[in-house]
């Protein structure tokens, strides 16, 4: 049986709704609850809007409405309009936004509303079920917090909610951009209520997803726990390990440098939002998350240190490879890095390993040929042993008798 997906938690933060800043549109689902896959956080990368999802309704049903809902959104519907289609659907939880649209909530739901005024002044507005908007033009915020059945800190939902979206205005009001509140108030869900696993995040102004990074491996699992470290970095380098992994090395293995702990809500964070320093990674031709992962950071860490160089990409790619943590793919060369610096985006095409290999066979100064012979003599020569050692078993025995 596959169980249902329940987002116990929506969030949707608007710091710019023209849509001009980068990360001035963002939003998070979040849940104690397994299954929660990209299909409760979903983003048009082209319209620009997001589609968050949740409830205690059944999963066909909530399909059905996240159709409806993006359907509406398609047609150049409001936020408002849009989230209304949850109302058909009992149980069912929608919310949606993004730059121009305003946001909205729709169906079931306990939630604040957030609007921070132009002068400084918040307000913040308890709302239940039904249609919660907040209009376009406006910056706020959404904040829909429920808790799981069976979460060891169950009943602090009411109080989480409204410490969030205090907290949440108060950062509006204070200039943050909404990549880095959502950030922030998805800790505090993770910490204080217990509505940790991933999930994931958006960020609607700028297309950029977390996609799978903290969702489950598989079925009827919980996500990765947003409030945990997630990774050790080297900021020199570039080399990365997951946790648990992680829990063996202080040291950079490559470099030697003190590794930097990550937690998860700060990956996070740092995936959505949009700086100087970042760089849209794409990785092609391996599915593996450690891979991907492992491919961004490096290439990241290059293209910081030497700008967007396919020689050097290409280099420390292959680094990572010789040293193993880069699995089931081959060396890549320049052709394979596909860089677009005015994006800041790279491309990375590897060509998978044949026969499930873990790694590409190593370039001896010794040809194939002459090692397939020694490997021959080397049999023979056992058998030998083998059989001397048998001959001589049987001499000894005569010998005794």
């Amino acid at each position: 049986m596959i169980g249902t997906v329940s987002a116990t938690c929506n969030i949707i933060v608007i710091t710019d709704p023209s849509g001009r800043d980068p990360n001035g549109v963002a939003g998070a689902s979040l849940s104690y609850a397994p299954n929660m896959f990209q299909s409760t956080f979903l983003l048009s990368k082209d319209k620009k809007f997001a589609v968050l999802s949740g409830g205690e309704g059944e999963a066909i049903p909530r399909l059905m409405a996240i159709v409806e809902t993006i359907k509406r959104l398609e047609n150049g519907m409001s936020a408002a309009d849009a989230a209304s289609a949850a109302n058909q659907y009992p149980g069912i939880r929608v919310m949606c936004g993004g730059p121009g649209i305003g946001a909205a909530v729709g169906g079931s739901f306990d939630a604040y509303i957030v609007t921070v005024e132009d002068d400084g002044t918040i307000k913040i507005t308890p709302v239940s079920g039904g249609l919660a908007v907040l209009p376009p033009g406006k910056k706020g915020a959404i904040i829909h917090l429920r808790n799981t059945p069976g979460n060891p800190k169950y009943g602090t939902a009411d109080s989480v909610r409204r410490d969030v979206a205090i907290n949440v205005g108060k950062m509006i009001r204070d200039g943050y951009p909404a990549t880095v509140i959502v950030g922030k108030a998805v800790e505090e869900v993770a910490r204080d209520s217990g509505e940790r696993y991933g999930g994931g995040a958006v960020n609607i102004a700028s297309g950029i997803t977390t996609g799978d990074m903290f969702t489950p491996a598989t079925l009827n699992q919980t996500g990765y726990p947003l409030d945990e470290p997630y990774v050790k970095l080297c900021p020199q380098c570039g080399w990365s390990m997951g946790f648990p992994t992680a829990e063996r090395y202080d040291r950079c293995p490559i470099c030697g440098s003190q590794l930097k702990t990550i937690y998860a809500y700060q990956a996070l964070t740092d995936t959505i939002t949009v700086s100087n320093k970042t760089v849209i990674v794409s990785v092609y031709g391996s599915d593996s998350k450690g891979v991907i992962g492992t491919t961004k950071e490096i290439v990241e860490a290059v293209v910081n240190k030497y700008g967007y160089d396919p020689v050097k990409i290409s280099e420390a790619i292959n680094r990572a490879i010789d040293n193993g943590l880069i699995l089931g793919v081959n060396y890549v060369e320049p052709k394979d890095i596909n860089v677009k610096p005015s994006a800041r985006a790279v491309g990375v095409y590897y060509t998978p390993l044949p026969d499930n290999r873990s790694g590409p066979p190593w370039d001896l100064p010794i040809p194939a040929g002459i090692l397939e012979t020694l490997g021959n003599v080397q049999t023979v020569l056992g058998f030998a042993l083998a059989f001397l050692a048998f001959f001589r078993t049987i001499v000894v025995g005569r010998v005794k008798k």
